[in-house]
């Protein structure tokens, strides 16, 4: 990508804050003027204008009955919300636990049709077993420091898998070769995990590559990410997630699931791969 998702964000944020001054301005209105009528101190003007300080709801709404701009509200909350969205840290998704992140992304999920996912460094979630998604979640949450209810996340998770069985949507899997051989919990846990992709395979709707160790690459291993129709791109990296909608980013995040499949194999090739790799846990 062009420049780090937190830079694409602030600016995201500037961009708004731009246009809440031009209304300002459009309006006639000073800075102080702006503050007595929405009542606030003129220095919080100066932070939104500024980018300084995130606008809330209220605070847009304020602002657009001020400058008499009201049918202006809904898109700019719209715009902010985006902003927000583009890049959330773990320490504040996870916060109170790792629960609700799982809980709140499920509407997303009931809402798509057609799921592309890329992974070079876990199982995807909705292909996680609870043994593997509660190892995995535990690590986290002491990594991070945050609240352990990785037992009650990794059910979560778990209930969203349900959208594999559903009907209706098709889901394209591509695991680079090393997801299958990282341990995430015990060999136990890992022999399931293995077992449980075999097992997803045989499902109608489900496409499952695996990019070998070997294969010759026309594009170089990528963080982790999850295409959601044509409409979202998500991607997860140490210290926050990362959600794109913008029509040429999302694009380029399809480009890109498109050459790592032609690197992968599938079938007879895929199962043959992940079979070794449950044999070498021992």
């Amino acid at each position: 990508m062009s420049s780090h998702p937190s830079s694409r964000a602030q600016e995201a944020r500037r961009l708004l804050a731009a246009r809440l001054r031009d209304l300002r301005l459009d309006a006639g209105l000073s800075g102080r003027a702006l503050a007595g009528r929405c009542g606030w101190s003129d220095a919080k003007t100066s932070r939104i204008e500024n980018a300084k300080t995130p606008p809330s709801d209220a605070d847009i709404r304020a602002w657009c009955a001020a400058c008499g701009a009201e049918d202006q509200a809904a898109e700019l909350i719209t715009v902010s919300r985006q902003a927000d969205q583009m890049y959330v840290r773990w320490k504040k998704l996870h916060g109170h636990g790792m629960r609700r992140a799982q809980d709140e992304v499920l509407p997303l999920y009931e809402r798509t049709r057609h799921f592309r996912v890329y992974v070079s460094n876990v199982v995807p979630g909705v292909l996680q077993t609870e043994a593997y998604a509660t190892a995995l979640l535990a690590r986290i949450a002491a990594f991070q420091g945050t609240p352990d209810d990785s037992q009650e996340a990794a059910a979560s998770r778990i209930e969203r898998s349900r959208v594999l069985y559903e009907g209706g949507r098709t889901f394209a899997f591509l695991l680079e070769e090393t997801v299958l051989r990282y341990r995430i919990g015990n060999a136990e846990t890992m022999a399931n995990q293995l077992g449980y992709l075999l097992a997803v395979m045989a499902l109608p709707n489900i496409s499952l590559g695996v990019i070998p160790f070997t294969a010759e690459r026309s594009v170089w291993p990528l963080e982790a990410f999850y295409l959601f129709d044509t409409q979202q791109a998500s991607t997860e990296l140490l210290t926050a997630a990362v959600n794109v909608s913008a029509p040429s980013e999302v694009t380029l995040y399809g480009r890109a699931f498109s050459e790592l499949a032609k690197m992968a194999v599938y079938g007879r090739e895929a199962r043959a791969r992940i079979t070794e790799a449950i044999t070498s846990l021992g």
